[in-house]
């Protein structure tokens, strides 16, 4: 049937096969066994290796072709197939940067949710019960809703900090703040790239009692990484709605705030707030949306993700300035990374907003109207003492109070 949209018709078809091609590629081991192989292998080869039919396994690794996870060269009429650069640093178990256990539980879990997008946009809640008949008015206990799918989904995170952590840690000095409280800290991957980055600075891992658990049996947590007093190699098992907050320098919520309503923000930045150290802040690690909400892409991908999947959504700079504005954050500074997430920064008293260009009259920090950050050139270079802000010179007098 042709209606006059076919180009999109068949874009929107197209769009739909991709995540199945990945994930069926990357659950029979094709990238793996690949990465293993001598030498580029015949379709017929790696059906044989992998026990499965050489007609489908042939279809798949040609799709896999169109889609820069492999590539083939022709040698005698045969095909020969090896992996790409993309598939071996991002598919392949032995890679550092692998993210094989995030597209595994993509494909059992996000995938399933999405089949049920048109009901969640009629509903405008997400669709656990749909998918797995899991009622979902305790979010945390659908989304862990076993045992084997907390695993899965905490190494998934695994992957993910393996490859955006460092750029969104980086992404302002946080070597100022000595005690840092990861919120929702789940397996402390995060926990250990900010200690591998910041040596200096100690940071605790807080969640509930049965990821900790998890956490526990199954991952590693290094001496850097600061565990409840009593118990020196043990995070913290608490749940951040109800339960009193660790006093810390610094919290950072990353991949939290995205899952809730802006009530729930609210209330968790106020608790945040009330436990924050003088002079300390929070950071925000989100994908953020642009101005109007438009974009980009993968931004409203991910929004829609939190539709189908939690009660909340991505935002844009403004919106997340509002929440911590109501919380009692009162300067905030967002920067994006070029990847997957973006940086907030907002601190409770604020370290270098006081310091004014040589007029005088204009500060050399500036906040654009998509509450951005920009520096005004008209400030002469100075050398800063360490703050947040990178180079920008802060002293006790010029902290104003957020």
């Amino acid at each position: 049937i042709h209606d006059g949209r076919g180009a999109e018709t068949q874009a929107e078809g197209e769009a739909g096969s991709m995540p199945g091609v990945l994930f069926a590629a990357c659950e029979l081991g094709v990238f793996d066994l690949l990465a293993e192989a001598p030498e580029p292998l015949g379709a017929a080869a790696v059906a044989a290796r992998l026990g499965t039919s050489s007609h489908g396994t042939e279809l798949l690794l040609d799709t896999c072709v169109s889609l820069k996870l492999l590539q083939v060269e022709t040698k005698t009429g045969k095909a020969l197939y090896q992996n790409t650069e993309l598939s071996s640093t991002y598919l392949v178990r032995a890679s550092p940067k692998c993210q094989g256990n995030m597209l595994r539980y993509l494909a059992r879990t996000t995938y399933l949710c999405w089949g049920h997008l048109t009901q969640a946009v009629r509903d405008g809640r997400n669709q656990y019960l749909e998918a797995f008949g899991v009622p979902s008015d305790q979010l945390f206990s659908a989304i862990y809703r076993s045992e084997d799918e907390r695993l899965q989904f905490m190494r998934g995170l695994q992957d993910v900090w393996s490859v955006s952590g460092r750029p969104v840690l980086g992404a302002f000095d946080l070597s100022p703040f000595p005690l840092i409280c990861d919120v929702g800290g789940c397996s402390g991957a995060l926990a250990k790239e900010c200690t591998s980055l910041y040596p200096a600075c100690r940071v605790a891992v807080f969640d509930t009692p049965e990821v900790v658990q998890t956490a526990e049996k199954h991952f590693s947590f290094p001496e850097a990484i600061e565990k409840d007093g009593k118990s020196p190699r043990t995070p913290f098992r608490r749940d951040f709605f109800k339960d009193p907050l660790p006093e810390a320098d610094l919290y950072i919520l990353a991949r939290v705030l995205h899952d809730w309503t802006d009530e729930r923000c609210s209330r968790l930045l106020a608790r945040i707030h009330g436990a924050c150290k003088p002079g300390g802040g929070v950071l925000v690690i989100e994908s953020l949306l642009a101005a109007d909400g438009r974009g980009p892409l993968t931004a409203q991908l991910y929004s829609l993700n939190m539709l189908v999947q939690t009660e909340g959504r991505e935002r844009t700079p403004a919106q997340y300035r509002a929440l911590l504005a109501a919380a009692g954050f009162r300067h905030v500074q967002c920067r994006r990374t070029g990847g997957l997430y973006d940086a907030i920064l907002a601190m409770r008293y604020f370290l270098g907003f006081g310091v004014r260009s040589a007029g005088g009259d204009e500060p050399c920090l500036q906040t654009r109207p998509d509450g951005f950050l920009h520096q005004n050139l008209a400030c002469p270079p100075m050398k800063a003492r360490s703050s947040p802000l990178h180079g920008i010179w802060s002293s006790p007098k010029e902290r104003h109070l957020g």
